[in-house]
């Protein structure tokens, strides 16, 4: 097959990514832009004219023919350590599935369609889940409200009615509001769903329905907490899915 002609600005890119071969493997396709003062449509043509899938494709087989130079094994080491990132990930969702009991799932379907009111308590970082676990709630029809405030969290949590239903998200199941939400909310015989990563934490003993996730002991911001809530986002969708799918069922 004959390869495409380069136009003079493609060449002209080819040319300078030669005289500069051993910064190329370092750059961002916007930093060569830049650099070499051609559009990132012009780099993206010249890479598939030299047959490269695109410029990430030409880097990659550039660090792969250049292994054994230290300057490139050092990249490739870094490239190790994204993917180590992604199989984090990857691990925690891969054992949160495992993890998931599907008649908990049902039964927080039937529980949450019963249900005259349902409540959602979260602090810190899981609120955003929470937030978007109300707002679906909402557009399929049912009367749910959130909570983040600790001091609005606990007296609320004494009004609540064994006819209603409290959803507790919490990573590790110790939050001190939420552990006494859950106790309020449990004399009043409230059925109680909560969505966790630790399967040993203090709320459990007063939940009814446990969606559990597993977190990785893995943190790549140690000295705060902030350990990632994916395990739980994938919980909660998997619920509102399966809610909205039951939907037309329940309604009717």
């Amino acid at each position: 097959m004959v390869k495409a002609t380069l136009s003079s600005s493609e060449d002209y890119l080819w040319t300078y990514i030669q005289q500069h071969i051993d910064d190329i493997a370092n750059m961002s396709i916007i930093k060569l832009s830049e650099q070499a003062n051609v559009s990132t449509a012009t780099i993206v043509r010249t890479m598939k004219k030299k047959g490269y899938n695109g410029f990430t494709s030409f880097k990659q087989q550039l660090i792969q023919k250049n292994k054994n130079n230290t300057q490139f094994a050092f990249l490739n080491q870094v490239d190790q350590e994204i993917k180590s990132a992604v199989l984090k990930n990857q691990h925690e969702v891969n054992n949160t599935l495992e993890n998931l009991d599907i008649g908990i799932v049902e039964d927080s379907i039937q529980k949450i369609k019963d249900a005259h009111k349902v409540y959602i308590f979260a602090r810190g970082f899981s609120e955003f889940i929470a937030k978007e676990m109300t707002l679906k709630l909402q557009l399929l029809g049912k009367n749910c409200e959130i909570h983040d405030d600790p001091n609005i969290i606990k007296p609320i949590s004494k009004q609540i009615m064994n006819h209603d239903v409290l959803i507790l998200i919490t990573l590790n199941g110790e939050t001190a509001e939420l552990v006494q939400a859950a106790k309020n909310a449990m004399q009043n015989n409230v059925t109680i769903i909560t969505f966790t990563t630790n399967p040993n934490g203090t709320i459990l003993q007063f939940s009814d329905l446990v969606f559990l996730g597993y977190k990785s002991p893995i943190s790549y911001f140690p000295d705060y907490e902030v350990h990632s809530r994916l395990p739980l986002n994938i919980l909660v969708r998997i619920l509102l899915d399966a809610y909205a799918i039951r939907s037309p069922h329940l309604l009717s």
